[in-house]
């Protein structure tokens, strides 16, 4: 027999804690912490709502206690393979806690940026995660009035908001370019698109690298500012080899750009790493699956994700980390692409 809801259609907690069989303070404890109840408690508050169909009015409950239980996290893409690898560590980790995320997506656009950041604003978040440092003044200005915890990702800064977890894009490039010098390549381009603040400093990593080797040559740049796609990293390759066809390596801004090229090179049969080594960026996992197989920086997304929701609940729960800063550092995954160079005579003429 199907039971007969109350008149008003709606569901009150009190009809959920009585026929569960428990007291209304209880069952309130349940929709805000389910782990402070039994296993039997959890079981039948949890099978009574779920039969009247109740569902907790999460706004009364931020009035109430001006704080929801929500955890706001702003990414600039959904599509891009990285931001899925720091989002798996975000699930993964508030996977069973009493928070819930909400996402939303800037589109690496500062404005879409600040209008999220002061929706959020209103919906009085428990916790906030936001990628990069490059907010707007405004953006800044926000975040600082949200009276919450705040982690941002992907990268570190000398001004956090209030806590951050990343790595330096800089020293990353720096070092995947030393790791080419290192091996004897002299010629080594940059190939970079999109070119946001992160995509920036990466550049700097790279030119900041070939200075001290007095190799720098703003011939061997080519950068758009067009979203990054592996057939865009062959037309930035082709671009490249036309203005100089002795190049012999090249730093990709990420590893769909470093595909594209290596696709390119064995439509121009470039061999590739005779006559040019490949180094990308993230270390995505197609990378170690590419003939040969692509040299890249890896980058520990996952952890990244998944430190930035421990960092916030131990902040939420009033047990801020000692380090707010946290640098998880890149590693130099090596591959067939850039071996030592053996003959530096071959050309693509």
């Amino acid at each position: 027999m199907e039971r007969k809801l109350p008149q008003s259609g709606k569901v009150r907690l009190t009809e959920v804690a009585k026929l569960a069989g428990v007291s209304p303070i209880t069952a309130s404890r349940f929709f805000r912490n389910p782990n402070a109840l039994s296993i039997s408690k959890r079981e039948r508050v949890e099978s009574a709502a779920r039969e009247l169909g109740y569902v907790p009015n999460l706004a009364a409950r931020a009035l109430a206690s001006h704080r929801s239980e929500v955890i706001g996290v702003l990414i600039p893409s959904l599509t891009n393979n990285v931001f899925a690898d720091v989002l798996r560590g975000i699930y993964d980790t508030s996977e069973g806690s009493r928070y819930s995320i909400q996402l939303a997506n800037t589109r690496y656009s500062n404005l879409q940026e600040e209008r999220l950041l002061r929706i959020f604003h209103g919906q009085k978040p428990a916790g906030l995660i936001v990628t990069g440092i490059d907010q707007t003044p405004e953006a800044r200005a926000v975040m600082r009035n949200m009276n919450c915890p705040i982690v941002q990702i992907m990268e570190i800064g000398p001004e956090p908001i209030d806590m951050i977890v990343g790595l330096s894009h800089s020293d990353a490039a720096f070092a995947a370019v030393r790791h080419l010098l290192e091996r004897g390549y002299k010629r080594i381009g940059f190939l970079g698109a999109r070119m946001d603040p992160r995509g920036q400093r990466r550049f700097d990593g790279y030119r900041e690298a070939l200075k001290a080797a007095d190799s720098f040559d703003q011939r061997l740049v080519v950068t758009t500012l067009s979203p990054s796609t592996v057939p865009l990293g062959g037309i930035l390759l082709s671009d490249l080899v036309s203005r100089v066809p002795n190049v012999d390596a090249v730093f990709c801004i990420n590893d769909d750009i470093a595909l594209g090229a290596l696709f390119e090179c064995q439509r121009r049969q470039i061999a590739v790493p005779e006559q040019l080594a490949i180094v990308g960026f993230n270390d995505l996992e197609f990378m170690a699956s590419a003939v040969p197989a692509l040299t890249s920086v890896r980058t520990n997304r996952y952890e990244m994700g998944r430190k930035a929701i421990e960092m916030l609940t131990a902040a939420m729960d009033g047990k801020p980390p000692q380090e707010r800063v946290s640098d998880l550092g890149f590693e130099i995954i090596v591959r067939a692409s850039s071996p030592p160079r053996r003959d530096p005579s071959a050309t693509h003429v």
